[in-house]
């Protein structure tokens, strides 16, 4: 597997995660049953499940008045959204997949 592929199932399997995530926490507060804390949701965002609890938030209408954790949420997309820009420069982007190829090397042989 290509270190590009690697990322991107990465990326996919916990953004599919967070958003279930989401759905999940929904359904028990509705319910009134044990809750995802928060600092799971918004370490989940951090390693890269935002876009998943983004849209899981605008799906089920889940968290989009809680303060403080709208604004970590947004401010962890903001932080994403640089990096991943950050990839089009190709000074950047060459290091970058470099590492990701040196990473899956080290784990997968």
């Amino acid at each position: 597997m290509t270190p590009l592929a690697l990322a991107l199932s990465y990326l996919l399997s916990l953004n599919l995660v967070t958003f279930g995530l989401f759905w999940w926490d929904k359904q028990c507060a509705i319910h009134r049953r044990w809750r995802v804390p928060e600092s799971t949701l918004l370490t989940l965002c951090l390693v890269g499940g935002a876009l998943g609890a983004k849209i899981g938030q605008g799906v089920f209408r889940h968290k989009t008045r809680k303060e403080p954790f709208r604004t970590s949420l947004n401010a962890i997309m903001v932080l994403h959204l640089g990096f991943m820009s950050a990839l089009v420069l190709p000074g950047f982007r060459a290091s970058v997949m470099a590492l990701l190829s040196d990473t899956s090397t080290a784990l997968f042989g």
